[in-house]
């Protein structure tokens, strides 16, 4: 696991993003792990939360050196969603300030999206309604088998709009209508089976482990070529597979072959050396 934030990474951290209600935490090889710290509202949103979450996922952006951020909530639980408080405040609202809220979640989902390194969701106890899309808006998202899910605003007269376009991409049309209109909640073993989940780690140590071996696997990948990879996915996804695309795609790997990261890369694997980017500690 990681360790506090430690000095030969401070400088590419700005650790002032780091609040009472976000904690970061990073390793000096660059895997950062943001907390959700309200563990006695089990880390539910709030416009504070959002607020500092918002901040550290762009203070993070910005950073030299992260290389893999993973998500984890305080206490033994991911999310649980709406804070019942922030939810009865908002019946006396106006529409025009319940717009405002919504949209920075919407802001606070898009920035965690637009990451340029991978991003890795941890669930443990559950991670509910906006919880849930927060998991849908990472890269990987990982839980325990006692973990729970649910999109039960429909139970409350409200949809799941704000993480809407990251659930349906994440699970697909069909699934996310099915649970959006039911607002059924679900185990870990099912979120994994429709694709919420990348795998399910048999136990809290488990998910520890996978910590590490995500951590180590990605050290060993250079990290522009991930923020490409990523940008990739979303430039090819939808569309039909025609001219225009396959002259696309033959531009965005002729363009990698000959960055500095895909020589190093290619004469690393020639000269049966390590690329600059690896870990010193990674096994050959």
């Amino acid at each position: 696991m990681t360790n506090p934030i430690v000095d030969p990474f401070v400088e590419a951290v700005d650790v002032s993003a780091t609040t009472d209600l976000v904690r970061i935490e990073a390793t000096a090889e660059g895997a950062v792990t943001v907390v959700l710290n309200r563990p006695e509202r089990k880390n539910a949103f709030d416009a504070d939360l959002i607020s500092a979450m918002e901040e550290a996922f762009r203070t993070l952006a910005g950073a030299e050196g992260v290389r893999v951020m993973f998500i984890r909530g305080a206490g033994g639980m991911f999310s649980a969603g709406a804070d019942l408080e922030w939810m009865r405040s908002a019946i006396d609202r106006t529409e025009a300030d319940n717009r405002d809220d919504a949209h920075a979640m919407a802001v606070m989902l898009k920035q965690l999206a637009d990451l340029p390194f991978l991003t890795v969701a941890l669930i443990e106890g559950g991670a509910f309604g906006g919880g849930a899309g927060v998991a849908c808006a990472c890269d990987m998202a990982i839980a325990t088998p006692d973990a729970r899910f649910s999109f039960s605003e429909v139970r409350l007269g409200l949809i799941a709009a704000t993480i809407s376009p990251y659930v349906v991409q994440a699970i697909g049309p069909r699934q996310a209508r099915a649970l959006f209109a039911t607002g059924r909640m679900f185990d870990a073993a099912y979120a994994e089976k429709i694709g919420l989940l990348s795998e399910v780690a048999p136990s809290a140590e488990a998910l520890d482990l996978a910590h590490d071996r995500i951590a180590a696997d990605i050290l060993a990948c250079a990290p522009g070529a991930v923020a490409e990879s990523k940008r990739l996915v979303a430039e090819v996804y939808g569309h039909a597979i025609d001219n225009r695309l396959m002259d696309h795609t033959a531009r965005r790997i002729a363009a990698a072959r000959v960055s500095d990261e895909g020589q190093e890369g290619v004469r690393a694997f020639l000269e049966r050396r390590k690329p600059r980017w690896a870990s010193p500690n990674d096994e050959e």
